[in-house]
């Protein structure tokens, strides 16, 4: 059987490990696409390919025709998957079975930060939502930044779309001393002042979040379900540097629970939540595998396996994941075979 990843991050390569390291014996290739050949998960693909820098219905084209040309089985997209979703009718009309939501309207939801804090307020109610602003101009942004500090909020912002911290900054009112920059850096932290002087660049630019930061840990809820049952609720903490831990907590499984009755997503998807003066709040919604899920899978259940057996319409076995399980990570060099790259 023949799965395709498409323009993944390189932690994927772990999935492609776990599917093929499967309990049941079962064999597959795995072929991958990138448009820098040097993307490290091409090394661990059967056969890896570079695929061109296109977006929107040429990208859709593109992938139908690599699905026939290689004959591909099961499709397991990043890239333009709320596309895919939307065109799903195609990829099954050629025989390809594709790991992703098929709601559309859902996909688009969730790929909107803004709209998905509006859909899940309305819909779901045990999950509280940080106290936002949606904003795209400098006068929006002074105007969210201060009533936000009025409610006594330290303030942050991120961009409405996009993936993992990309666009992220904590906002604080002083301008770095030279003590910061040499002894602690200043990674996420960014003076006020110099935010407005960015956005004042330009009369508008694309939607921003401002929101409260919550200071409390942060914790992924890597999930596998079907559309009419949730098999797995598995929260990660990030906790300091590097570390990361399974933690059995009712209150987030409950919460992975309340979303999947309401909105059926199926496969596999993450719920990001953060603490905030002792109670969990929603950050995110991905609809696909999460960068960190290899972790989740030390808890004994092989995620990316098992939602491709959900895909396939094939039976799961009971399930019941190892929790107090503590992990980190270190680099590993890898020496790169371009001539095995097309």
């Amino acid at each position: 059987m023949k799965i395709w990843f498409n323009r993944w991050f390189t932690t994927v390569s772990h999935y492609m490990d776990l599917i093929r390291a499967n309990n049941e014996g079962r064999k597959f290739l795995i072929y991958g696409t990138h448009p820098n050949k040097d993307a490290l998960y091409l090394q661990n693909c059967d056969y890896a390919f570079i695929e061109p820098e296109v977006s929107g219905d040429e990208y859709i084209a593109f992938c139908l025709d690599f699905c026939q040309w290689h004959g591909i089985d099961i499709f397991i997209p990043r890239k333009e998957n709320v596309l895919i979703s939307k065109r799903l009718a195609e990829f099954e009309a050629i025989g390809v079975k594709v790991l992703v939501c098929p709601d559309a309207d859902l996909m688009e939801t969730v790929d909107n930060k803004a709209a998905t804090y509006q859909s899940i307020a309305q819909r779901v109610p045990s999950f509280l939502i940080p106290d936002y602003y949606v904003v795209n101009n400098i006068a929006g942004f002074k105007m969210a930044y201060e009533s936000l500090k009025e409610k006594g909020h330290e303030v942050c912002f991120k961009p409405v779309t996009g993936e993992g911290a990309n666009g992220f900054r904590v906002i604080k009112e002083e301008v770095d001393s030279i003590q910061q920059l040499f002894q602690h850096g200043i990674r996420f932290r960014m003076p006020y002042k110099y935010a407005c002087e960015i956005f004042s660049q330009q009369e508008s630019f694309p939607d921003l979040m401002v929101m409260e930061y919550l200071d409390g840990r942060e914790y992924s809820i890597d999930c596998l379900a079907s559309q009419d049952e949730l098999y797995a609720a598995i929260p990660r903490m990030k906790g300091d540097g590097r570390v990361r831990e399974l933690v059995e907590s009712l209150e987030l499984m409950n919460l992975a629970r309340d979303f999947h009755e309401e909105y059926k997503l199926p496969y596999v998807f993450n719920i990001q939540m953060k603490y905030g003066n002792g109670v969990p709040k929603l950050l995110e919604i991905n609809p696909r595998m999460s960068g960190g899920m290899h972790i989740s899978c030390l808890s004994g259940i092989n995620l990316p396996y098992q939602a491709i057996k959900i895909l396939l319409g094939e039976t799961l076995p009971p399930m019941t994941p190892k929790f107090g399980i503590r992990a980190s990570h270190i680099e590993k060099e890898m020496i790169l075979k371009v001539e095995d790259i097309s």
